[in-house]
């Protein structure tokens, strides 16, 4: 999968006019959009635009935010589940019984590490 990337766009000038005054508008996630391009297998079309309409009310970009949380949520179980397998991977090489971890991270967290 290649990854598209670009600069992030320049910040809006928070004042207007000949008097300097401040801009009434609220801030906007779309202030510093920019518009990425991507293609799409003919065959994922049908797919992309049924998601779309559920998750982004019929718009790409709405549906690409929603992604945002559920793709993040993915990758951050993906890593936990490979630093558990780690975690149990050294405490076997190393001869730890899984019921002594949370004495030993006590004493460690007070300073009294018995390696």
């Amino acid at each position: 999968m290649s990854r598209t990337t670009t600069q992030d766009a320049k910040p809006t000038p928070g004042l207007t006019g000949t008097a300097q005054m401040p801009m009434s508008k609220a801030p906007s996630h779309h202030d510093k959009a920019r518009t990425l391009g991507f293609s799409v297998q003919a065959e994922d079309r049908p797919v992309l635009n049924e998601l779309t309409r559920y998750f982004g009310d019929g718009n790409r970009s709405a549906y690409l935010r929603a992604t945002y949380r559920v793709m993040r949520s993915v990758m951050l179980a993906e890593q936990l589940r490979d630093l558990h397998a780690y975690g149990r991977q050294r405490t076997a090489e190393l001869g730890i019984e899984p019921a002594d971890i949370p004495e030993r991270v006590r004493e460690f967290l007070k300073g009294t590490d018995r390696t």
